[in-house]
């Protein structure tokens, strides 16, 4: 079997003709409605995040807007997200600080954005990639894990361990792609339970693809 930067490079060739360069299932806007969303994804759907934002954008049109809201009265807003205490908390000092201290702006490094409360390398990396064109990591979801051990990728099961076994393997230009076509296929074909091996165009060369010979 080839090594594992031969791998993750076919891998990525054979993804991009299926998904055709894919970017992030959650609707935005602007850089602080996709923080909120990325904030708001944690242990929850995708689509259940963008019904809550649907009109939780046309409420809250600034970041001052978040800024200048309750903690309870927030949570009113997501509670549908589950966790929706800590993401409201999370979410409306986070605004305070990029008022306070960006102007208003979110920031474009992975350095400041961490320092925001709720943020963490996997939601920094997504705004980084999607929003400003930056590679400084691979924002590692569920589907990304999953697809990483099953490819045989990496071993670990920790965000940031896989992030960097991602990030040895990967060119530098590929790391926000690599993640987005890992998030494509998983939610399509290599799903958690019963995964679609045999409509699975990468089957030949997964170890975990089942009954295939490899």
């Amino acid at each position: 079997m080839p090594d594992k930067k031969q791998r993750i490079k076919k891998i990525i060739i054979l993804l991009n003709k299926k998904y055709k360069n894919p970017k992030t299932a959650l609707n935005y806007k602007t850089p602080h409605e996709l923080l909120v969303a990325t904030i708001l994804s944690a242990q929850c759907t995708d689509k259940r995040v963008n019904t809550v934002t649907e009109d939780l954008f046309k409420k809250y049109k600034k970041t001052k807007d978040y800024a200048s809201v309750s903690s309870e009265d927030f949570e009113k807003d997501i509670r549908t997200t589950g966790f929706f205490r800590n993401k409201a908390k999370n979410i409306v000092e986070s605004s305070k600080i990029i008022v306070e201290k960006f102007r208003s702006r979110v920031p474009d490094s992975m350095e400041k954005l961490i320092t925001l409360p709720g943020v963490a390398r996997k939601t920094a990396n997504v705004v980084l990639s999607e929003v400003f064109g930056k590679n400084e990591g691979i924002a590692v979801d569920t589907h990304v894990t999953r697809l990483s051990q099953r490819l045989g990728l990496s071993k670990n099961s920790n965000p940031e361990k896989i992030e960097k076994d991602l990030m040895k393997i990967t060119e530098k230009n590929n790391w926000g792609k690599v993640s987005n076509l890992l998030i494509s296929h998983g939610r399509t074909i290599c799903a958690a339970r019963n995964p679609k091996c045999q409509a699975c165009i990468l089957n030949k060369d997964c170890p975990s693809a089942f009954g295939f010979e490899n």
